[in-house]
Formats: structure tokens, sequence, C-alpha cells
């Protein structure tokens, strides 16, 4: 019996492994990822994003690549509700972990509308004060 819960467990693992767990939220798939060579010409900084996925299943480690996809999924995400319509990392995701820039950087972009935050992850958003 023992063998058989070890065995359905690593299975779970597995499978859970190759499982995108983020859904984009509306108006999210409008706003880009740009690479972290400095800021963005004529753009306006909105404010950080910090988001969170799972990076671990049991024993098992995630798929690296995957977690970065979901990360950027959510920051994105996040990235709406500050009326930004592009992200910036501003490092590499750490422990299931990354911070971005939210920036709106033009009518070219489209604005995207403030939407609700997803349930299936956590973030923080932190507005720039002034």
């Amino acid at each position: 019996m023992r063998k058989s819960m070890v065995g359905l467990v690593l299975v779970s693992a597995l499978l859970a492994g190759g499982c995108t767990w983020v859904d984009m939220a509306p108006g999210g798939a409008s706003v880009r990822v740009i690479d972290g060579n400095g800021p963005p010409a004529g753009c306006e900084k909105r404010g950080e994003v910090e988001v969170t996925v799972k990076n671990k299943v049991a024993f098992y480690e995630r798929n690296q690549l995957r977690v970065r996809e979901e990360l950027e999924t959510l920051a994105r995400n996040e990235a709406i509700g500050l009326q930004a319509d592009t992200v910036q990392p501003m490092g590499g995701p750490l422990n299931g972990s990354q911070r971005f820039a939210a920036w709106r950087c033009g009518a070219n972009r489209g604005a995207a509308a403030p939407a609700a935050r997803p349930a299936a992850a956590s973030a923080q958003t932190y507005p720039i004060g002034g």
C-alpha cells in the first residue's frame, strides 16, 4: 500500500509539473514583455509588481521555462490594474518569485483597462508615489 501511495504522489507531481496554473486575464494579452536592458524610451513608469508561482510540487522541481512563462503572465495581468501596457523584468526569477517594472508606452500599445486580480496565485502591486 505504501509503495502505491508514493507512486501516486510522484505521478501527480510529474503531471502537475507540465500544467499551466495561471490564466491570462482579459486585456493581459495586449501587455507586452520587454527585456531588462534599461527603461524603454518614451514610456511612463506606472509602478512595480512582484509575482509568485509554485516552483516546486512536493519534492519535484517544476520546469523553469514554465515557471518563467507563468510569472510573465501574472505580471501582464497585474499591469492591467496599473494601466500599463508593457512589463519589464527587474531581475530573474528566484524561488518562484520575480519583480517587474510596469510601463505605459503610449497610444500605439493600447493602454489596458483595469481588471480583477487572478485568484490562482499571489502578487503585490507597488504604485509610484509622487
